[in-house]
């Protein structure tokens, strides 16, 4: 018989090479577009109502820590953080390589700890000095503390660092090394990101109340608008997402941010900035933002309107900034997250609260938003220079002594000004 000389040519190695597949989820065969839209889900009222059920529980205990007061507020975000922690340090775990490796795992929380005390000491150092100011050894103490306490940390890290290096196996450098570059991913990109919410708390609980609520706001009416209208799908990565959802949740989100600023901008226990770690009711002066400003509406404007003069708040108007980032760019966290879950092949990062998925799950886009008040309000609200910024320096950086010498110092110079300059 002939050979045949039509085949192809057989690879030096002699085997078939196949290309590699995609680790891509994919979608299932023969599924039309949009066939995973909420109006299509046969068992959506069932999954609504235990999202509705759980979502009033945690409304309502989140009242109830906002009365509590700042320090609530703050152990509240750092429990959200350690369940967020161990959700994400879990997605790389492996059974297998862990039985190996005892001790391994202590090792994450050892660096999560370490970012907890050093950013939460950054944040919070002066406010623990305003605290304990009348006993005069818990100040020297304290400033002990504050004065090492970017060394105290970067030698924690170290040990960290060596602790790794010491745990390190044959045959397994590539998961422990793997661990370690997460461990530093979820710090980097989750826990930094969340420790911008507890710098809004203490600059004013509104700071961080309002942006938080809008994110919700924009969520809940996403949902909805999607569950009832939902027919074009936005993005792929989420496949619920609709346009419809989103361009309602965008519009609901803005007119909420205005209406809401009015209403939590006249409490003082929402605006006044939080300057020591106490828990006693606070009273300031809220300072122009959050005082009212009479607008009249113009002549042209019909006069069957009932209303011709209203009363604003300034802060609503950048209430509405805060609007627009919640209602258009916040959402991208989710899509982020949502892009993340499908590289893991997994549909929800844990299962902590019913209907909803994991903690994670309801952060994604609240971590975004947290920077973003951040930034607008250090940015456009907190003048850059003030005489509190400089005495919290002086008070923060300075020994005893040393403000004392400070102190001597200005009230000479003060004397030898010629009596005219005053």
């Amino acid at each position: 018989m002939k050979k045949d000389h039509g085949s192809a040519p057989a690879t030096p190695t002699g085997r078939l090479r196949h290309r590699r597949r995609s680790s891509e989820v994919l979608p299932e065969v023969g599924k039309e577009n949009g066939s995973h839209l909420l109006v299509n889900d046969q068992h959506k009222y069932r999954s609504m109502l235990t999202r509705v059920y759980s979502s009033i529980w945690m409304i309502g205990g989140f009242i109830l820590i906002i009365y509590l007061g700042h320090l609530c507020i703050w152990a509240m975000v750092v429990v959200i953080q350690i369940f967020m922690a161990r959700e994400l340090f879990g997605l790389l775990r492996k059974a297998h390589e862990d039985r190996h490796l005892p001790g391994f795992r202590l090792l994450n929380w050892h660096f999560f700890f370490t970012a907890v005390l050093f950013v939460y000491g950054r944040i919070l150092n002066q406010r623990l000095v305003n605290t304990i100011t009348t006993d005069k050894f818990l100040f020297k103490l304290v400033s002990s503390f504050i004065k090492y306490h970017m060394v105290t940390c970067y030698f924690l890290y170290i040990a960290g660092f060596m602790w790794f290096i010491l745990t390190l196996k044959k045959k397994m450098y590539k998961y422990q090394f793997g661990q370690y570059a997460w461990t530093h991913m979820i710090l980097i990109v989750v826990f930094t990101q969340s420790a911008f919410t507890v710098a809004n708390i203490f600059e004013g609980i509104f700071w961080f109340l309002l942006p938080a609520s809008l994110i919700v706001i924009n969520d809940i009416a996403a949902y909805f608008f999607g569950f009832f209208f939902g027919r074009t799908p936005l993005i792929k990565l989420s496949p619920k997402k609709t346009w419809e959802g989103f361009i309602g949740a965008s519009v609901t989100t803005i007119i909420s941010a205005f209406m809401l600023a009015n209403v939590m901008g006249r409490y003082e226990w929402l605006t006044c900035p939080r300057k020591d770690l106490s828990t006693g009711w606070l009273h300031c002066d809220p300072g122009l933002l959050f005082k009212p400003e009479s607008f009249t509406l113009p002549g042209w404007f019909p006069k069957w309107f009932p209303w011709r003069e209203f009363h604003i708040l300034p802060v609503q108007w950048h209430a509405v900034w805060l609007g627009l980032f919640a209602s258009i760019i916040a959402p991208f966290g989710g899509f982020f997250a949502s892009g993340f879950k499908r590289a893991f092949k997994i549909k929800d990062f844990g299962d902590s609260i019913p209907g909803h998925g994991g903690m994670t799950d309801r952060m994604d886009c609240q971590m975004v938003m947290a920077v973003f008040a951040y930034i607008y309000h250090q940015s456009f609200i907190v003048s850059q220079i003030s005489v509190e910024m400089i005495l919290d320096q002086i008070l923060m950086n300075l020994t005893f002594e040393e403000q004392r010498d400070l102190y001597m110092k200005l009230g000479e110079i003060i004397q030898d000004r010629p009596y005219e300059e005053f």
